[in-house]
């Protein structure tokens, strides 16, 4: 089993900044991909970005791309979202995830979905 746990949440204006971050513990992650997903009130989860554990590919959601990085840290275990430029519509409950799969088209999509997945961390941005 894997434990994810999120942090960096909170609540900002539109055009501000936030950083989740999200440390990996239990069972040992060699392969595959980490990333987040969102969730806003009413709406399905989405997908927001991933990356590749190994080998450090990244991809994004349209939405997102240009305004979010994904990182991540092997030693520490972590994969970290750095958000910019947000906006009113980025406002939802972030969870981190892994053990998934992406396929890349057009769009980027989920072909296997996660196997692990945090709590959530609430992001809210203000108008």
């Amino acid at each position: 089993q894997m434990q994810l746990v999120e942090s960096g949440g909170g609540r900002v204006q539109a055009g501000g900044s936030l950083r989740l971050s999200c440390a990996a513990s239990g069972r040992t992650f060699s392969s595959g991909n980490m990333g987040w997903f969102r969730q806003a009130p009413g709406k399905e989860r989405e997908f927001v970005a991933a990356i590749g554990w190994s080998g450090g590919r990244t991809y994004y959601a349209d939405s997102v791309k240009g305004r979010f990085t994904i990182s991540r840290d092997i030693a520490k275990n972590m994969v970290s979202l750095q958000m910019n430029s947000l906006k009113p519509e980025d406002t939802a409950v972030y969870y981190c995830a892994a053990d998934f799969r992406v396929s890349v088209t057009t769009t980027v999509s989920i072909s296997k979905p996660p196997s692990y997945w945090g709590q959530g961390t609430q992001v809210t941005v203000s108008s």
